[in-house]
């Protein structure tokens, strides 16, 4: 059975990617998934922090970029892994 095509992250929302928010509640999370990571990150390099999280680099660099939506098991080991809360509570999403 194939996969049905979705839209990435980054075309839900407003160039440029992450700065704008996103009119899809959804694409919202992912967005602001991506500002607490890069927060998180600071000034240390990607392929440090994806080691830290047992993560591949690339994944981040996708999340990071708008490419991808982040999976549970890469949220859950990216939050495990830096010690970070990075996934938006629901005080912060929007309603419909």
């Amino acid at each position: 059975m194939s996969r049905t095509d979705r839209y990435r992250p980054r075309e839900l929302a407003p160039e440029p990617w992450p700065h704008e928010p996103a009119s899809d509640p959804v694409a919202e999370l992912a967005r602001q998934f991506a500002l607490r990571l890069t927060e998180t990150i600071g000034d240390r390099s990607i392929r440090s922090v994806a080691a830290e999280a047992r993560v591949s680099h690339v994944t981040v660099l996708n999340i990071l970029a708008g490419k991808v939506w982040p999976d549970l098991e890469t949220i859950g080991r990216l939050e495990y892994g830096l010690n970070a809360d990075l996934y938006p509570g629901r005080g912060q999403r929007r309603r419909r």
